[in-house]
């Protein structure tokens, strides 16, 4: 298949390389140092499965634009930080909008969909999550990541009959093929909002206290933060019709605090001096939170004190 990943940082560039060994043809979309090693040394991944060190196709948006058409492609791969989203879509939307390009986003949050749905068309959106992984560029051109770094998506919003169901079964093949686990789901919706419970139990705290997941979970004060604010988000996921019981908070609670030590994300954003997906992730959930009438104490206080202690 031929491939697209606009957005090829840790977790992009991680999944890319997985399918440019198992022989599929990628273009990796970067910009900055990162993007000028990859061209001038090519991508090295590191992880505890799979090592990969190649020459890649790469370019910045403004290359692949003059470049290349939509229909160069079978399906784009978003893996952008949720901050990006817009930009990246106005600076693109010319270049997308004439042709029939998928696009299956694998970004944290879930208004990334609804966006993308708004400005090119429900029919061409996939939605999707990476799972279990942790990847950060280390050095330009350089990747470490870890984890089964899993894949679960579908169609953005479910319809019956669906002609992106024989995309989605080509996609969970060929990413299978590639060990890239991978699973189609015919509720994404659901799916997206189980990943925000663990990302808002943990991002925003970590990026708060400077602790790594482990350290986090098991602190005995931070510790049931992570879960006050876990219950929150399963609170939130109503006002999208989605219902998480206790059961299923207990269940990703456990499962975080049994990963790997990892970096969140928002933490390793914090410690580089970039922009954090606060509003993508905590505010996601006080905005549902609010429609609802209902209170968020823990996911409000950890919000408003991070957005004060740290101003990139």
């Amino acid at each position: 298949m031929k491939f697209l990943i606009i957005g090829a940082g840790g977790i992009g560039a991680y999944y890319g390389a997985r399918l440019i060994e198992a022989g599929h043809q990628v273009v990796l979309v970067a910009r900055g140092v990162h993007l000028q090693a990859m061209q001038q040394r090519g991508l090295k991944v590191r992880h505890e499965s799979f090592d990969f060190e190649s020459a890649v196709d790469a370019c910045d948006s403004e290359s692949l634009i003059r470049h290349y058409r939509p229909d160069d492609f079978d399906v784009a791969l978003l893996a952008l930080k949720s901050t990006a989203t817009a930009a990246v879509l106005e600076d693109m939307v010319n270049w997308l909008q004439p042709g029939q390009l998928p696009l299956l986003s694998l970004q944290n949050g879930v208004d990334n969909e609804p966006l993308l749905a708004e400005t090119l068309g429900a029919g061409r959106v996939l939605g999707g999550l990476a799972v279990r992984i942790g990847g950060h560029i280390v050095e330009p051109g350089v990747i470490e990541a870890e984890g089964p770094a899993q894949v679960i998506m579908g169609a953005w919003p479910r319809a019956a009959g669906d002609a992106r169901d024989e995309l989605l079964q080509r996609l969970e093949t060929c990413f299978n093929d590639a060990g890239i686990p991978a699973q189609v789901t015919p509720n994404i919706i659901a799916e997206l909002w189980r990943k925000l419970v663990i990302n808002n139990g943990v991002n925003p705290l970590s990026a708060l206290t400077l602790l790594d997941t482990r350290r986090l979970t098991h602190h005995p004060e931070f510790g049931p933060i992570v879960y006050g604010m876990m219950q929150e988000t399963a609170q939130a996921a109503k006002a999208d019709g989605v219902e998480l019981s206790k059961k299923d908070v207990d269940e990703m609670f456990e499962l975080i605090r049994s990963f790997n030590a990892i970096k969140t994300s928002m933490l390793v954003d914090r410690e580089k001096g970039r922009p954090l997906e606060l509003d993508s992730i905590a505010g996601a959930v006080l905005d549902r939170c609010r429609k609802q009438g209902i209170a968020a104490p823990y996911t409000e206080l950890v919000m408003a004190l991070l957005k004060h202690q740290y101003r990139p």
